[in-house]
């Protein structure tokens, strides 16, 4: 017997017109084929439960590998035939791909397929025909196993039947291969009509589903697109374009009412993108960076623009699009145009910066040189007013001693006017000695040679020892001097004589600044800081706010002027303030213009070692 496909005959479904598959149909719109039985109507009951099963079972399945895997099964249990393979064509494939099989062996089905651009292959007429065919074991010469094809079953007997409903589909969805001698029963067709109805629908559902996703996909990358501020343009295979952007279009697209000058100039930019996207296709690289001169379409301004296009390709390498993004470059020229002017303006200013800093570090060396024979010209200052210092106390010790010994008798009786005059001797004297005593001790000071000499001692013992220093100068005032000193204020550690030099001072000061009223010397104690503070209240003549700060200042006197009424060196206040600064502590002044003054000293409780 020749080993060639016989034709058979598939059991016709209903008829319907061509176009998608109705998914509202039920299979019960399959028509009931009466199975020859010889067990009669007992078999009956039998085949209907089987058939109640098949449908039960292909209903609660949504998947195509799934619904193939239960009726295979239900195929060998049922009818007995225990060796089958179901090939399936997804959309738009050019191949038929196993999706279940039953009764085979696992590496034989694997990696089984049928390209259907083999048009010699008996399976795609099959296929392309919706034709059953059947293929005896074999083949028996050449010319056979020219017409057999290589399937699974080798030269095993098998069936071939398409799947798929006429009607309900423009196109098969795919094959089933069938092993067996026997013909094949009614009951067979009976499934495949179910099972072809049941894949239609699972694909067609697949295919809106797919619709769908594409539909949103495609909505979603237009707008992406749309919102991309460059120009972006898609183009298919052979460069025509499919898809653009709203600012592409306004590149590529001639606006209605165009004047001819703009439209040329459209379709000058069409020409150079369409230059750029032809050397696109015919590079084999997949990427491709360019510049491309376009024209602003309102205006014809020159717009270069950067070009950066990329292929896409399918899952076999084939190009579907070029999808090229435009980078109008106007701005970045412009920046670049700008960052090049302010390089060169930055070098300039680097340049001036460094004559500057020369000229700087020549200034500071001048200034450096000048202060080192400031501070040279200072010491000399300091140790000539020192020596002069020490020069002029000698005689003039001298000459108070004589004068104090004469004014005593010690050479015999004095008369009352020479007396007088002798008296003003000494009170002038004394009073240069002062002068003489204060630049001493501020050249001592800045020259760095005034010791310390710490020590404790009673501060209202000390306050006492002041007030009666200065008696005479009280009674001659005929101000009243108060002392407002607490019973536990504690003894301080510091230079006894140096903090009595400020009192001193700073109580004369009082003394020869208040006409009437009262002098208060207080003194306080801070335990949180740890200070003593000693300060003199007077009534006088005060300080405007302004002048405060100047009146501890070297030589300084508020009135300068040659007929001033009060008298001094103006460093009486200086030295007190160098002197609070050696002992650790502070001096400051609170004062109103014809209210009085208040100096206070404030000393740490243990000064340095």
């Amino acid at each position: 017997m020749p080993s060639r496909p016989v034709a058979e005959t598939a059991a016709a479904g209903p008829r319907r017109r061509a176009g998608k598959p109705d998914e509202s149909a039920t299979y019960a719109d399959i028509p009931q084929v009466r199975v020859a039985s010889d067990e009669g109507t007992a078999g009956d009951g039998e085949v209907l439960a089987a058939r109640v099963r098949l449908l039960e079972g292909l209903v609660g399945r949504a998947e195509i590998a799934d619904c193939t895997k239960f009726a295979l099964q239900w195929l060998g249990e049922t009818l007995g035939i225990t060796q089958s393979i179901c090939l399936v064509r997804p959309e738009a494939e050019p191949f038929l791909f196993v999706v279940g099989a039953c009764g085979m062996p696992g590496s034989a089905v694997a990696s089984y397929t049928v390209s259907l651009e083999e048009w010699g292959n008996p399976l795609v007429t099959a296929f392309t025909n919706r034709k059953a065919l059947f293929f005896p074991a074999g083949p028996h010469s050449a010319d056979d196993r020219r017409r057999r094809p290589a399937t699974p079953f080798e030269d095993g007997v098998f069936h071939v039947v398409p799947l798929g409903v006429p009607g309900l589909s423009d196109n098969p969805i795919g094959l089933l291969l069938v092993g067996g001698t026997a013909p094949l029963a009614e009951e067979f067709h009976w499934f495949t009509a179910i099972f072809s109805r049941k894949l239609d629908q699972v694909h067609y559902r697949k295919m809106r589903i797919a619709e769908v996703q594409g539909r949103a996909e495609s909505d979603r990358l237009n707008l992406i697109i749309d919102s991309v501020a460059d120009p972006i343009v898609v183009t298919d295979a052979v460069g025509a374009t499919s898809l653009m952007n709203k600012p592409a279009e306004r590149l590529f697209a001639i606006p209605a009412q165009a004047s001819a000058i703009e439209q040329r100039w459209v379709q000058a930019n069409d020409a150079h993108f369409s230059s750029f996207i032809a050397d696109m296709l015919v590079s084999p690289d997949r990427r491709r960076v360019g510049e491309i001169g376009l024209s602003d379409p309102k205006t014809g301004e020159p717009m270069p623009v950067e070009a950066i296009a990329g292929k896409m390709l399918s899952e076999h390498g084939e190009l579907t699009a070029v999808v090229t993004i435009l980078h109008d470059r106007r701005e970045a020229i412009e920046k670049a145009r700008l960052y090049e002017q302010l390089k060169q303006a930055s070098d300039e200013l680097e340049r001036k910066v460094q004559a500057a800093t020369a000229d700087i570090a020549q200034q500071n060396e001048l200034l450096r040189r000048q202060a080192i024979e400031l501070e040279q010209a200072s010491a000399l200052k300091s140790q000539f007013l020192a020596n002069m210092s020490h020069e002029l106390r000698t005689p003039l010790n001298a000459m108070l001693g004589y004068t104090s010994m004469l004014l005593q008798g010690v050479a015999g009786c004095v008369d009352p006017p020479v007396k007088r005059r002798l008296g003003r001797i000494e009170s002038n004297g004394r009073h240069l000695l002062t002068i003489i005593n204060e630049i001493l001790d501020i050249s001592r000071i800045e020259a760095g040679r005034m010791p310390l000499q710490l020590s404790t001692f009673s501060v209202p013992d000390l306050v006492s020892e002041v007030k009666a220093e200065l008696e005479p100068i009280i009674m001659r005032s005929k101000l009243v001097v108060t002392l407002d000193l607490p019973k536990d204020l504690t003894p301080i550690s510091s230079d006894r004589q140096k903090v009595k030099q400020i009192l001193l001072n700073l109580l004369s000061n009082a003394l020869k600044f208040t006409h009437d009223g009262c002098v208060t010397i207080a003194a306080g104690h801070n335990s949180k800081e740890r200070t003593v503070t000693l300060s003199v209240t007077d009534t006088g003549i005060g300080i405007a706010h302004a002048d405060q700060h100047k009146i501890f200042e070297d030589f300084r006197q508020l009135d300068n002027s040659p007929t001033r009424a009060y008298g001094g060196t103006g460093l009486g206040l200086s030295i007190c303030r160098r002197l609070a600064q050696m002992l650790d502590g502070r001096i400051s002044v609170e004062s109103q213009v014809g209210k009085g003054s208040t100096f206070t000293l404030a000393l740490p409780t243990k000064g340095r070692k």
